[in-house]
């Protein structure tokens, strides 16, 4: 194996939520500033920053609210929430060859939570990484140094697989062999590639190949 722990970032690259995350954007700003989003200016901060840092872009007078809003909304679709076709196959190999993994997310562990209710994924990985366990977020390799600390891992022999720039950015901040993936349909592949990604796949077949 090339690379014996392998980190995942969830939306978008485990789970499928990128359309749900996107409706309690638009029902936030309706409800609490009464007006549309464009969704480039949605996508374009998905991955990265905190969700209140995220709502700060849009009007930074009425933050809470919006946060409150969208996870009014957001919370209960998580019962809709389903993993990318092979995705769970993928990482139950993964651990069946004797690799650690390990999840960063820009999400708190209360709505990792969540998903993990709905999708049994939880048992494949031995650090979960959540928005509170580090001071700074993706892009800044914190979360990615804190998940291969927790894992006993080496930069040198992990990869990072996410399907934002942001995933991409931490990853080689961080050092580690970043891996872009396009089948979370939120970022342009353009721009992963922009970002730096090493590789980008399309399956997670391809993902096995590379890894």
């Amino acid at each position: 194996m090339r690379y014996p722990t392998v980190l995942f970032d969830l939306d978008g690259t485990l789970i499928d939520s990128g359309a749900m995350i996107l409706a309690s954007f638009r029902h936030a700003a309706k409800t609490v500033l009464a007006r549309e989003i464009e969704e480039e200016k949605i996508t374009a901060m998905i991955g990265g920053s905190s969700l209140s840092e995220q709502m700060r872009v849009l009007d930074p007078a009425r933050v809470e609210e919006l946060v409150a809003v969208y996870r009014e909304h957001n919370e209960p679709l998580h019962d809709q929430l389903e993993a990318f076709d092979g995705v769970e196959d993928l990482v139950a190999k993964l651990v069946a060859d004797g690799r650690k993994l390990g999840i960063v997310t820009a999400k708190r562990r209360r709505t990792v939570e969540l998903a993990f209710a709905a999708l049994p994924l939880e048992r494949y990985f031995g650090a979960v990484v959540t928005s509170e366990m580090t001071d700074r977020r993706k892009p800044h390799p914190d979360p990615v140094l804190k998940a291969l600390e927790l894992l006993e891992s080496e930069p040198g022999e992990a990869a990072f697989v996410g399907d934002s720039p942001y995933d991409i950015e931490s990853g080689r901040a961080a050092g580690v062999f970043t891996v872009a993936v396009s089948w979370g349909k939120i970022h342009p592949e353009e721009r992963l590639l922009e970002a730096g990604a090493d590789v980008l796949v399309h399956t997670p077949q391809e993902l096995l190949g590379v890894l």
